[in-house]
């Protein structure tokens, strides 16, 4: 992409953790409005549950207190339906670091490929039931994908740590208060938020730019020529 390309994109943040249900919805979403938008997208990927020993799980349902668990459970389906998406709750929760390690790796050295390894590290834990905090299912995966020259490497090396690291200093400069958040040009939306909200502040973005970059009349003095006097007009920002 271009720099003027650059400058007509509206940027937009997604902070995600690869656990997280309501952050599979939300990128499905972001990925279906950058086909009928210029979107300049950047992944945010935060670990939500740290806590959880790496290489260990937590036997429960992303981390929802009992009393909420069916709501939450019964949205969840409602929201997955709605979009045409499959899913199938795990009844325990990983730890994701490494699978964010992994995508923060491919996000940097095969941005390329780092569509095909996203969707599948959401497919892999909320509809396969892979534990995505094990090595092993980790590796093959990549395998799968033929993405398996990331690794050791994206586990191993200190710039990938500083790429995630990055991602929480992004979180802290939005009072991040929750996973999954947009950030469409500057405004955040916690939650899964609907298509029909993002259209709008998409619009509303494009109206500003409109406005930053109105037409008028271009200074140039240029003669007449055969009888016919010029009426260009140039785009410039006011």
């Amino acid at each position: 992409m271009t720099a003027n390309m650059d400058a007509i994109a509206v940027p937009v943040s997604l902070f995600l953790d690869y656990s997280c249900p309501f952050c599979y919805i939300a990128s499905e979403r972001l990925l279906r409005l950058r086909e009928r938008h210029r979107l300049r997208i950047d992944w945010r990927f935060i670990e939500t549950r740290p806590h959880i020993p790496t290489s260990e799980r937590a036997d429960d349902d992303f981390g929802i207190k009992s009393a909420a668990r069916t709501t939450i459970s019964d949205e969840l389906q409602r929201l997955m339906e709605e979009d045409g998406m499959s899913f199938s709750p795990p009844a325990f929760s990983p730890n994701t670091r490494r699978a964010l390690l992994l995508a923060q790796a491919c996000l940097e050295q095969l941005p390329n490929r780092f569509s095909d390894l996203h969707s599948a590290l959401f497919r892999a834990y909320l509809v396969e039931g892979r534990d995505i905090g094990e090595p092993s299912e980790l590796e093959a995966l990549a395998s799968e994908l033929a993405l398996s020259s990331l690794l050791p490497e994206a586990w191993q090396d200190a710039r990938y740590v500083n790429g995630l690291l990055r991602h929480v200093q992004a979180a802290q400069k939005v009072d991040l208060r929750a996973v999954p958040t947009l950030v469409v040009a500057g405004r955040p939306f916690a939650g899964a938020v609907s298509m029909g909200v993002l259209e709008q502040a998409l619009e509303e973005h494009a109206d500003t730019l409109t406005e930053k970059y109105r037409w008028r009349e271009c200074n140039w003095n240029c003669p007449p020529a055969f009888g016919i006097t010029p009426t260009c007009r140039s785009a410039s920002p006011m």
